[in-house]
């Protein structure tokens, strides 16, 4: 009786042992496996010189929180394409990334047009997803799983001309009529959007408002429409290469009206500022940051960075403009993840909403509706005092530019009218 207990209690105690076994098996198996992170950037095309500092940035964010034993104890994986600057080419690469690659999570490309196309895409399968610099891209889907990394606030399409037009209102005598000209694209309708309820905001009368195709090639007779309607300030909504086009052909037409600027993308690229130089001056733009002391400090062990690796891949050399966001908006994912112990969609945009968020770019970030940042923190900027002789070291300081707004930024006065900084 004796032998047949011990015979008994040695077989369930081995098969207690195999039961264990095969139960830690899966879960030691998961912890060998990468958290896989698929998401596209703009590698050629117009929005390159921008895309590939995020993807800069987004390496030396993988290697970091690699050295420290990566995310819930499982290394990073990323997994990128190249969307060619085209929104049309989005949804191909995140099914891909969801159905082939299959990535445990997403997050979004860079811009307004690229990010737009995919929300609904996020919407059909559940993923929580966060689009770099997208002006108000949830506003109609109002995807509860949706994150912006931009620092546009509760009212994103009021908030890359908000600063504009609080400047020219505190001009004496003030300024009275608006002209506005946007491309026919999603940021740019965005953002001219918020110029109109600005303009109405800040008592401007509106006699101008157009839009032009993406892809025009001649400027002039914009320009000439422009001069010919004769408003006092004129603001612009444009991505890159319609940004520098419309300066190339304000220039030789010798455009001037009391302000010029607003919206325009890629203004703030080390790039385009070495093609425009002097074209710049007197120019009032959106930023999303500057490298003042303030700002710097959180943010300057990462750009030493950066800047060193980045003239051995020919990208842009200071990266300031998304080099540093495209490190953040994954500090922002991983934080995500680290603080809500999962991958889980769901969970994770839980946690998003309810907690803030602190990265090298911006602290204290909270999320509100359409996963908006509850405050507003865009900049408005006035170049001036560029010369010809620009060069990198110019455009790695503050001397060329201004911060107008918010006031716990501002670091002097508008020259005013614009011909007078040009």
């Amino acid at each position: 009786m004796g032998q047949h207990a011990t015979l008994r209690n040695f077989f369930c105690g081995f098969a207690a042992l195999l039961i264990a076994a095969a139960a830690a098996a899966p879960a030691s198996a998961q912890s060998d496996k990468p958290i896989k992170i698929g998401f596209s950037l703009a590698l050629t095309g117009p929005l390159a010189p921008n895309g590939k500092q995020a993807l800069l940035g987004a390496k030396i964010w993988q290697e970091e929180i690699n050295a420290k034993g990566g995310l819930l104890g499982r290394k990073v994986e990323l997994v990128n394409y190249d969307d060619q600057s085209n929104p049309a080419n989005i949804p191909g690469i995140y099914t891909k990334l969801l159905e082939v690659d299959k990535v445990d999570l997403i997050n979004g490309p860079y811009g307004t047009n690229l990010v737009a196309p995919l929300i609904p895409i996020a919407m059909q399968k559940g993923k929580m997803l966060i689009g770099l610099f997208a002006l108000d891209a949830n506003h109609e889907f109002r995807y509860s799983r949706y994150f912006s990394m931009i620092s546009a606030g509760p009212h994103p399409s009021l908030a890359f001309t908000e600063g504009y037009f609080q400047s020219a209102a505190k001009q004496n005598p003030k300024p009275q009529t608006v002209a506005l000209a946007a491309e026919d694209a999603e940021f740019a309708r965005n953002a001219c959007g918020g110029a109109r309820d600005n303009a109405k905001t800040y008592g401007f009368k509106v006699i101008y408002d157009k839009t032009f195709p993406p892809g025009t090639t001649d400027f002039s007779p914009i320009i000439r429409a422009l001069q010919a309607a004769n408003a006092d300030l004129v603001v612009l909504c444009s991505y890159p290469l319609s940004s520098v086009g419309l300066l190339q052909a304000a220039s030789e037409l010798n455009f001037t009206p009391k302000m010029l600027g607003g919206a325009m993308v890629g203004l703030q690229s080390t790039a385009f500022k070495e093609r425009l130089k002097t074209k710049l001056n007197g120019i009032v733009n959106y930023e999303t940051w500057v490298p003042s002391p303030k700002l710097m400090a959180p943010a300057a062990a990462f750009f030493k960075k950066y800047q060193e690796r980045a003239k051995a891949e020919g990208i842009d050399p200071l990266g300031y403009y998304l080099g540093g966001w495209g490190y953040a908006y994954f500090q922002l994912l991983g934080e995500a993840v680290e603080g809500a112990k999962t991958i889980d969609d769901k969970k994770l945009a839980d946690y998003m909403h309810s907690h803030a968020f602190g990265t090298i770019m911006a602290d204290k970030i909270e999320f509100g509706q359409g996963g908006e940042w509850v405050g507003s923190r865009a900049l408005q900027v006035q170049y001036h005092g560029i010369t010809d002789a620009a060069n990198l070291e110019t455009w790695r300081g503050m001397s060329y530019q201004t911060v107008l707004t918010p006031d716990d930024q501002k670091t002097g006065e508008l020259i005013y009218p614009y011909a007078k900084a040009k």
